[in-house]
């Protein structure tokens, strides 16, 4: 598979506003990359912050509350914290464009691989879920590993899927905090990010071949890491 095709496995569009500033993250063959959040809107009116990564070539001179229409990819990476490494989730920006001329505020669509068993829940108000993880594949044998939830129907359909399948995806980036136990004292607030699925279609069962070192064991891939 050429690069070109490795590029429409993983699509984002987000249009937002600017909630924090960017800061440093790290080089990459001489190129900086920065790290900022992007607050945006649900048609519920509630909101996500999300992560972005953005390369020191497309920075302007951005102000707190720019509105930013970002084309690019949502992306995973490891990041070690002590013994333990934690999966980490970024939107990707390629491209910069006029917000205005986006008609979809926050969308995905993903090609990508089930790679670990879905697991199926209802809610104490009897809605189905279930969550499971995509490997996106990416140029020069790297892979994105994306959490996902569905919902109802797609709840039901991909709960009796086994890794390995094909999927087609789309659906939107949501941000979603959580309280987290540290030890017998105390507790600290933190982030997940998963993506919400709205569409989820079978695509042919070719072999599954993402690459990556990260074991997945029993730990949540939706934790992500405690708000700034």
């Amino acid at each position: 598979m050429n690069n070109t095709s490795y590029e429409n496995n993983n699509n984002v569009l987000i249009k937002g506003k600017i909630v924090k500033l960017p800061t440093y993250s790290h080089t990459v063959m001489g190129e900086g990359f920065f790290e900022m959040y992007v607050e945006v809107e649900r048609l519920s009116n509630e909101t996500d912050v999300l992560p972005v990564t953005i390369s020191e070539r497309l920075i302007d001179d951005f102000k707190l509350g720019d509105k930013l229409g970002i084309v690019g990819q949502f992306r995973s990476y490891n990041k070690l914290d002590g013994d333990k490494s934690k999966l980490m989730l970024t939107i990707f920006v390629k491209e910069l464009v006029d917000p205005e001329t986006i008609s979809e505020i926050n969308q995905v669509c993903l090609v990508g691989y089930i790679c670990k068993e879905p697991i199926y829940r209802t809610t104490p108000f009897g809605r189905e879920i279930c969550d499971v993880l995509l490997a996106v594949n990416r140029a020069y044998n790297k892979s994105d590993y994306l959490p996902c939830i569905a919902w109802g129907r797609n709840a039901r359909f991909v709960r009796d899927l086994g890794v390995g399948e094909k999927l087609e995806v789309q659906g939107r980036i949501q941000s979603r905090k959580y309280q987290k136990k540290v030890d017998e004292n105390s507790t600290e607030t933190r982030i997940a990010y998963e993506i919400s699925l709205s569409s989820v279609v079978l695509s042919q069962n070719l072999e599954f071949n993402a690459i990556s070192n990260y074991d997945y064991g029993e730990r949540n891939p939706q934790i992500m890491f405690a708000e700034n």
